[in-house]
């Protein structure tokens, strides 16, 4: 697939704008005529400038809508492969390892030897009601009621998934990552830190969001800014790995002008699909129906 890429070209052009008030932004072109608009050239791109020359800028709609975003579901084996490889390095055998030591049980001081994690090999997201009420609970308490959604969340598992298996949780989610931490590895530790936060922030409400969208116009042209802010964190509250950058866009009016400072055109080039890291490797192995959970590892090796 690589080699036999074809790499397109493609333009943007980016406008800047300053209000009366000294406050800037920018927008992308997306429309002329009414239609989605490309540039396939650096001509195309040049028109453009040419026919914006001395152009009038006016925004011609304001909208501001709420967005929601839900949780990710508890992890699977696949799932959790993927993770430990994309955001702690881990090979698919490492993190099986690892996983499985959290499983069999450690030593947790005068509690003696207790198995953290639930059955590692799984292509389920199903969860325990009684585990749904304990992540309830702990929820509410640690984050307040606002957190726990009115009904506990259900995930869809592949059609080909083991119904009697669960997705991969704490066996106990009062037993805090940094409650275990001084008796686990570093390795272990951050293995069980990325169980339990997902599993908790899947029994988490949705994250709110403020999108504004504006959309400027000019001869026949269509520019548009995108905002938002988080209105309120939900899940993304129990992620230790979870950033948001708010991207904010000033008060603007329908029917306001505004001063262009700059047209900028970008190229660009169609790129082809990367090479295979572990975590995509997974993915498609899962994807195209090829080995279990327990033989993912295996087969990578």
């Amino acid at each position: 697939e690589i080699e036999q890429f074809v790499p397109e070209e493609y333009w943007n052009i980016t406008a800047h704008f300053l209000r009366k008030d000294g406050q800037k932004f920018q927008a992308q072109l997306r429309r002329k005529a009414g239609k989605k608009f490309e540039m396939k050239d650096e001509a195309a791109a040049k028109q453009v400038l040419v026919d914006l020359e001395k152009a009038e800028y006016i925004v011609t709609a304001v909208k501001s809508r709420q967005r929601q975003r839900k949780p990710a579901a508890p992890y699977t084996t696949s799932t959790l492969q993927q993770d430990a490889s994309t955001r702690l390095g881990f090979g698919a055998q490492k993190t099986m390892l690892i996983a499985q030591q959290l499983y069999e049980g450690l030593e947790l001081g005068s509690a003696g030897s207790v198995g953290l994690v639930t059955y590692i090999r799984t292509d389920s997201t199903r969860v325990a009601e009684q585990a749904q009420r304990e992540a309830a609970n702990l929820i509410k308490n640690l984050y307040g009621p606002e957190y726990v959604p009115k009904t506990p969340p259900v995930y869809k598992s592949r059609a080909t998934a083991q119904g009697a298996h669960e997705a991969i949780r704490p066996t106990s989610v009062e037993l805090l990552p940094d409650q275990v931490k001084e008796y686990l590895s570093r390795d272990q530790y951050r293995l069980y830190k990325l169980i339990w936060e997902r599993f908790v922030a899947s029994q988490m409400a949705p994250a709110l969001f403020d999108v504004l969208s504006v959309d400027i116009e000019a001869k026949d042209y269509m520019f548009r800014a995108t905002g938002s802010t988080l209105r309120f964190a939900g899940f993304t509250k129990a992620l230790s790995n979870y950033t948001f950058t708010e991207e904010i866009l000033p008060p603007l009016e329908e029917g306001e002008k505004l001063k262009c400072t700059k047209l900028e055109p970008e190229q660009h080039f169609t790129s082809p699909p990367p090479r295979y890291t572990e975590a995509m490797l997974v993915k498609t192995l899962e994807e195209l129906g090829i080995g279990r959970p327990s033989t993912y590892a295996t087969i990578i090796q």
